[in-house]
Protein backbone atom coordinates (compact mmCIF):
# COMPACT_ATOMS: atom_id res chain seq x y z
CA UNK A 1 0.00 0.00 0.00
CA UNK A 2 2.76 2.49 0.83
CA UNK A 3 4.48 1.22 -2.38
CA UNK A 4 1.94 2.21 -4.77
CA UNK A 5 1.26 5.44 -2.64
CA UNK A 6 5.55 6.22 -3.20
CA UNK A 7 4.95 5.51 -6.74
CA UNK A 8 2.28 7.87 -7.63
CA UNK A 9 3.61 10.70 -5.69
CA UNK A 10 7.11 10.19 -7.64
CA UNK A 11 5.44 9.89 -10.73
CA UNK A 12 3.38 13.75 -10.27
CA UNK A 13 6.42 15.00 -9.34
CA UNK A 14 8.63 14.08 -12.12
CA UNK A 15 7.25 16.45 -14.57
CA UNK A 16 8.02 19.11 -12.47
CA UNK A 17 11.49 18.84 -12.04
CA UNK A 18 12.05 18.44 -15.21
CA UNK A 19 10.85 21.78 -15.84
CA UNK A 20 12.77 23.40 -13.52
CA UNK A 21 15.88 21.63 -14.86
CA UNK A 22 14.80 23.11 -18.19
CA UNK A 23 14.22 26.47 -16.48
CA UNK A 24 17.94 25.94 -15.02
CA UNK A 25 19.46 25.01 -18.00
CA UNK A 26 17.75 27.72 -20.75
CA UNK A 27 20.14 30.83 -20.85
CA UNK A 28 17.95 34.47 -19.94
CA UNK A 29 17.13 36.35 -23.38
CA UNK A 30 18.46 40.29 -22.84
CA UNK A 31 16.71 43.12 -22.63
CA UNK A 32 16.07 45.28 -25.41
CA UNK A 33 16.97 49.43 -25.21
CA UNK A 34 13.27 50.20 -25.31
CA UNK A 35 12.53 48.22 -22.85
CA UNK A 36 15.14 49.79 -20.25
CA UNK A 37 13.83 53.14 -20.95
CA UNK A 38 10.92 52.34 -20.28
CA UNK A 39 11.45 50.46 -17.13
CA UNK A 40 13.75 53.74 -16.24
CA UNK A 41 10.64 56.20 -16.94
CA UNK A 42 8.49 54.46 -15.14
CA UNK A 43 10.90 54.60 -12.04
CA UNK A 44 11.23 58.52 -12.52
CA UNK A 45 7.75 58.59 -12.75
CA UNK A 46 7.67 57.23 -9.66
CA UNK A 47 10.22 58.65 -7.93
CA UNK A 48 8.90 62.22 -8.84
CA UNK A 49 5.41 61.10 -7.62
CA UNK A 50 6.29 60.17 -4.59
CA UNK A 51 8.50 63.70 -3.81
CA UNK A 52 5.83 65.43 -4.73
CA UNK A 53 3.55 63.53 -2.46
CA UNK A 54 5.82 64.18 0.06
CA UNK A 55 5.80 67.60 -0.31
CA UNK A 56 2.18 68.09 -0.57
CA UNK A 57 2.12 66.12 2.72
CA UNK A 58 4.87 68.71 4.35
CA UNK A 59 2.62 71.81 3.05
CA UNK A 60 -0.62 70.03 4.34
CA UNK A 61 1.00 69.90 7.69
CA UNK A 62 2.26 73.37 8.00
CA UNK A 63 -0.07 75.85 5.82
CA UNK A 64 0.19 78.78 8.64
CA UNK A 65 3.97 78.69 7.71
CA UNK A 66 3.97 78.86 3.99
CA UNK A 67 1.10 81.47 4.45
CA UNK A 68 2.69 83.78 7.10
CA UNK A 69 5.63 84.85 4.64
CA UNK A 70 3.38 86.72 2.01
CA UNK A 71 1.54 88.29 4.62
CA UNK A 72 4.50 90.25 6.05
CA UNK A 73 5.61 91.10 2.96
CA UNK A 74 2.40 92.48 2.03
CA UNK A 75 2.63 94.74 5.68
CA UNK A 76 6.05 95.86 4.60
CA UNK A 77 4.98 97.10 0.88
CA UNK A 78 2.04 98.96 2.39
CA UNK A 79 3.66 100.53 4.70
CA UNK A 80 6.66 101.71 1.82
CA UNK A 81 3.70 102.67 -0.36
CA UNK A 82 2.29 104.65 2.64
CA UNK A 83 5.69 106.43 3.07
CA UNK A 84 6.25 107.19 -0.19
CA UNK A 85 2.59 108.81 -0.67
CA UNK A 86 3.14 110.85 2.12
CA UNK A 87 6.38 112.09 0.20
CA UNK A 88 4.86 112.88 -2.99
CA UNK A 89 1.88 114.78 -0.87
CA UNK A 90 4.75 116.94 0.48
CA UNK A 91 6.29 117.37 -2.45
CA UNK A 92 3.69 118.45 -4.50
CA UNK A 93 2.81 120.69 -1.83
CA UNK A 94 6.17 122.45 -2.45
CA UNK A 95 5.77 122.50 -6.20
CA UNK A 96 2.63 124.69 -5.48
CA UNK A 97 4.30 127.02 -2.95
CA UNK A 98 7.15 127.69 -5.50
CA UNK A 99 4.72 128.32 -8.41
CA UNK A 100 2.52 130.22 -6.39
CA UNK A 101 5.43 132.55 -5.77
CA UNK A 102 6.75 132.07 -9.02
CA UNK A 103 3.49 133.38 -10.35
CA UNK A 104 3.50 136.71 -7.85
CA UNK A 105 6.74 137.30 -8.42
CA UNK A 106 6.28 137.21 -12.59
CA UNK A 107 3.41 139.96 -11.71
CA UNK A 108 5.14 141.78 -9.55
CA UNK A 109 8.06 142.00 -12.15
CA UNK A 110 5.30 142.66 -15.00
CA UNK A 111 3.74 145.96 -13.11
CA UNK A 112 7.14 147.30 -12.28
CA UNK A 113 8.48 147.35 -15.58
CA UNK A 114 5.46 148.28 -17.08
CA UNK A 115 5.44 151.07 -14.45
CA UNK A 116 9.21 151.66 -15.92
CA UNK A 117 8.35 151.74 -19.37
CA UNK A 118 5.58 153.89 -19.22
CA UNK A 119 8.11 156.29 -16.55
CA UNK A 120 10.82 156.33 -19.77
CA UNK A 121 8.11 157.46 -22.51
CA UNK A 122 6.85 159.84 -20.29
CA UNK A 123 9.81 161.89 -18.91
CA UNK A 124 11.79 160.52 -22.05
CA UNK A 125 11.78 164.40 -23.34
CA UNK A 126 13.27 165.91 -19.75
CA UNK A 127 16.87 167.24 -21.06
CA UNK A 128 15.09 168.36 -24.74
CA UNK A 129 12.32 170.46 -22.89
CA UNK A 130 14.59 171.98 -20.64
CA UNK A 131 16.49 172.85 -23.63
CA UNK A 132 13.16 174.64 -25.19
CA UNK A 133 12.38 176.69 -22.36
CA UNK A 134 15.12 178.74 -22.63
CA UNK A 135 14.18 179.83 -26.11
CA UNK A 136 10.76 180.31 -24.68
CA UNK A 137 11.82 182.50 -21.91
CA UNK A 138 13.39 184.71 -24.56
CA UNK A 139 10.18 185.06 -26.25
CA UNK A 140 8.88 186.78 -23.39
CA UNK A 141 11.84 188.45 -22.81
CA UNK A 142 11.95 190.14 -26.09
CA UNK A 143 7.77 190.86 -25.99
CA UNK A 144 8.18 192.52 -22.46
CA UNK A 145 11.01 194.82 -23.85
CA UNK A 146 8.71 196.57 -26.12
CA UNK A 147 6.49 199.69 -24.99
CA UNK A 148 3.50 199.92 -25.91
CA UNK A 149 3.80 203.45 -26.98
CA UNK A 150 6.27 201.75 -29.75
CA UNK A 151 3.53 199.49 -30.92
CA UNK A 152 1.15 202.00 -30.89
CA UNK A 153 3.19 204.44 -32.55
CA UNK A 154 5.10 201.84 -34.97
CA UNK A 155 3.03 200.05 -37.45
CA UNK A 156 6.14 197.60 -38.65
CA UNK A 157 7.48 197.48 -34.55
CA UNK A 158 3.73 196.50 -34.31
CA UNK A 159 3.63 193.54 -36.86
CA UNK A 160 6.91 192.13 -35.66
CA UNK A 161 5.45 192.39 -31.60
CA UNK A 162 2.70 189.95 -33.07
CA UNK A 163 4.82 187.44 -35.05
CA UNK A 164 6.69 186.92 -31.95
CA UNK A 165 3.99 186.65 -29.64
CA UNK A 166 2.09 184.06 -32.02
CA UNK A 167 5.54 182.12 -32.37
CA UNK A 168 5.89 181.62 -28.35
CA UNK A 169 2.28 180.38 -28.62
CA UNK A 170 3.05 177.88 -31.02
CA UNK A 171 5.95 176.52 -29.01
CA UNK A 172 3.56 176.51 -25.82
CA UNK A 173 1.20 174.62 -27.60
CA UNK A 174 3.50 172.63 -28.69
CA UNK A 175 5.20 172.13 -25.63
CA UNK A 176 1.44 171.01 -24.20
CA UNK A 177 0.99 168.72 -26.45
CA UNK A 178 4.07 166.53 -24.93
CA UNK A 179 2.82 167.04 -21.37
CA UNK A 180 4.77 170.31 -20.72
CA UNK A 181 2.61 172.54 -19.09
CA UNK A 182 3.00 175.97 -17.97
CA UNK A 183 3.31 176.89 -14.53
CA UNK A 184 1.82 180.91 -13.90
CA UNK A 185 1.02 181.35 -10.13
CA UNK A 186 0.14 185.24 -9.73
CA UNK A 187 -2.25 186.03 -7.32
CA UNK A 188 -2.00 182.61 -6.14
CA UNK A 189 -0.44 181.25 -2.55
CA UNK A 190 2.99 180.12 -2.47
CA UNK A 191 3.56 176.89 -2.89
CA UNK A 192 6.94 175.49 -2.02
CA UNK A 193 6.63 171.84 -4.31
CA UNK A 194 6.15 174.38 -7.55
CA UNK A 195 7.10 177.97 -6.97
CA UNK A 196 10.51 179.12 -5.97
CA UNK A 197 10.75 182.88 -4.13
CA UNK A 198 13.49 185.13 -4.89
CA UNK A 199 12.39 188.34 -3.09
CA UNK A 200 9.98 189.34 -0.58
CA UNK A 201 7.87 192.93 -0.29
CA UNK A 202 5.31 194.24 2.13
CA UNK A 203 1.91 195.42 1.00
CA UNK A 204 -0.74 196.02 3.47
CA UNK A 205 -3.40 195.43 0.53
CA UNK A 206 -2.31 191.34 0.07
CA UNK A 207 -2.49 188.73 2.17
CA UNK A 208 1.39 187.47 3.33
CA UNK A 209 2.63 184.19 1.87
CA UNK A 210 0.88 186.11 -2.00
CA UNK A 211 2.71 185.78 -5.38
CA UNK A 212 2.46 189.21 -6.43
CA UNK A 213 5.22 188.95 -9.30
CA UNK A 214 6.54 186.16 -11.62
CA UNK A 215 9.96 186.92 -12.68
CA UNK A 216 10.43 183.66 -14.38
CA UNK A 217 7.22 181.48 -15.18
CA UNK A 218 7.47 177.15 -14.50
CA UNK A 219 6.64 174.34 -15.92
CA UNK A 220 5.79 170.66 -15.39
CA UNK A 221 6.18 167.68 -17.56
CA UNK A 222 3.33 164.99 -16.76
CA UNK A 223 2.36 166.59 -13.15
CA UNK A 224 6.27 166.37 -12.23
CA UNK A 225 7.87 169.96 -12.30
CA UNK A 226 10.81 170.27 -14.72
CA UNK A 227 11.35 174.12 -13.61
CA UNK A 228 10.38 175.53 -10.85
CA UNK A 229 8.22 179.49 -11.15
CA UNK A 230 10.28 182.18 -9.63
CA UNK A 231 8.36 184.06 -7.82
CA UNK A 232 8.00 187.58 -5.24
CA UNK A 233 5.84 187.47 -2.57
CA UNK A 234 4.03 189.55 0.13
CA UNK A 235 5.95 189.69 3.16
CA UNK A 236 4.38 189.12 6.50
CA UNK A 237 4.92 192.28 8.76
CA UNK A 238 3.75 190.92 11.90
CA UNK A 239 5.51 188.44 12.41
CA UNK A 240 8.67 190.09 11.41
Amino acid sequence: MHRVFYNTLSRSASPARSAFRLARASPVAPMSAATRCRMNGIRYNSTQAKEEKKEEAKEETNPEQGKEQPAEEQEVNVEELVKKLAQKDKDLADMKNHYARAVADFRNLQESTKKEVQKSKDFALQKFAKDLLESVDNFGLALNAVKEETLSSNEEVKNLYDGVSMTRNVFEKTLAKHGIEKIDPMGETFDPNQHEATFEIPQPDKEPGTVFHVQQPGYTLNSRVLRPAKVGLVKDTENN
